[in-house]
């Protein structure tokens, strides 16, 4: 057991300030919400905080295709229209709309996931956290469900520079696709991806047959899961399931997305858990003392979203938080009771005794499949991502007191404010 873990924490303000548009769930400003929340809990003295670097182009195409790189740099909501072969080419428009500071944003979010992968790979941390990450269906050429750069397989990518075998686990709602795609043909990377599945519901992929192909054969699992699963049965499945990959994989790093849509009360997913419950296995993996990257994800009731990352961070920390919510900038959307935690939701669980008991042989079967973790011959190390002409002024290590104003861009349309909430008007979505 380590004595006490090191933990950096990666957070840019102007993250949050970017808005998707006035009907479209994905709310980034819950970002703010997270960070304010941790702040109010004084979590920020027991972990170093630092501002990511913004990723280069080049960086994001050691995974994303460079054309389509160069299109989200230039691309601006005043000039897609001239551009509607490439949107459609790229998959951009409803789900994943062109809006200002598109690509600043996604070079944030990318770039808190690299240096957050470079940290734990020179041992200056035990455990990265990258809130803004974790966006998991980007593909090599397009975009696909809100995601426009898949910041975990280039944060993967990272890690495996040092690592033989890296874990990736995702306990969002909606099936870990894009970082499923990537490492679907090599043994160096599980990816293991607990999920809604059925009833047409995003993206449509994930079923408990899909393993992975040539190299990468039984290296990813998928639990796919019925609407209305609860703690209980969640938590005692991903236990099984996790303590088993571990053992048979043996990975030397694990990267943990977070993707809070699998909450109870989220406004596009369809489960039954607590906040309590969710954090259960970010706490199980913690366990391993393995390094750890964990990141966000999904989630769009964004109250519940700060509140679960703020309980996480807390665990990963290794701190209890009082229920009570203490005062910050953002205390008005935690009412009417202002408590962190809340409630088991009551959508019926679908998900009987049989099925997961089906499900679970399934997995411990096919893990079976592998006689034992592949072993790689580690190459002479490449150097973390060099690019000549480095502006000081992005040292990406710098740090961040709490007193550091962070740009962040209230909007009267991003509060709730009763029937005039823009959130609620998400029937067609």
């Amino acid at each position: 057991m380590r004595s006490k873990d090191k933990i950096s924490y990666f957070y840019d303000g102007d993250v949050g300030s970017v808005y998707f548009g006035p009907n479209h769930p994905m709310k980034p400003h819950r970002l703010c919400m997270t960070h304010h929340l941790v702040l109010s809990y004084d979590l920020h003295k027991k972990m170093e905080i630092y501002r990511p670097h913004k990723a280069y182009p080049v960086e994001l195409a050691q995974f994303h295709s460079a054309d389509y790189v160069e299109f989200l740099h230039r691309i601006t909501p005043e000039k897609q229209h001239q551009f509607m072969t490439e949107m459609a080419k790229y998959n951009l428009g409803e789900d994943c709309p062109v809006f200002d500071n598109l690509f600043e944003f996604c070079q944030i979010y990318a770039g808190g996931t690299i240096d957050a992968a470079r940290r734990l790979n020179n041992q200056l941390c035990d455990i990265a956290i990258n809130w803004a990450g974790g966006l998991h269906h980007a593909k090599k050429c397009e975009a696909s469900g809100f995601c426009y750069i898949n910041d975990l397989v280039l944060g993967i990518l990272e890690l495996l520079k040092y690592h033989a075998r890296v874990l990736y686990i995702d306990i969002d709602v909606h099936h870990g696709d894009g970082v499923e795609e990537a490492f679907y043909f090599t043994d160096r990377v599980m990816t293991v991806s607990f999920h809604k599945y059925g009833d047409l519901f995003f993206p449509g992929s994930g079923d408990v047959k899909e393993t992975g192909e040539r190299e990468g054969k039984y290296y990813a699992i998928n639990v796919p899961l019925k609407d209305g699963i609860d703690d209980t049965s969640f938590t005692r499945l991903f236990k099984t399931i996790i303590s088993k990959v571990v053992e048979f994989y043996q990975p030397g790093v694990i990267v943990l997305q977070c993707g809070a849509d699998s909450l109870a009360g989220d406004r596009l997913g369809c489960f039954n858990l607590s906040i309590d419950g969710h954090a259960e296995c970010v706490r199980f993996v913690k366990k391993f003392n393995l390094p750890l990257l964990v990141t966000g994800g999904g989630g769009y009731t964004k109250e519940n979203v700060a509140r679960c990352w703020t309980v996480e961070t807390g665990v990963l920390l290794d701190t209890d938080l009082p229920n009570e919510i203490p005062d910050n900038e953002y205390i008005k959307y935690f009412g009417p009771d202002y408590s962190l935690r809340i409630p088991n939701g009551h959508i019926e669980n679908l998900n009987s005794k049989s099925y997961l008991t089906t499900i679970k042989m399934q997995v411990l079967e096919n893990l079976r499949c592998i006689q034992h973790a592949p072993s790689v011959q580690m190459q002479e190390v490449p150097p973390d991502f060099y690019v000549p002409d480095f502006d000081e002024d992005e040292n990406p290590d710098e740090r961040i007191n709490q007193h550091t104003q962070d740009k962040l861009i209230q909007r009267d349309d991003e509060y709730y404010d009763g029937d005039q909430d823009n959130d609620h008007n998400m029937d067609d979505i």
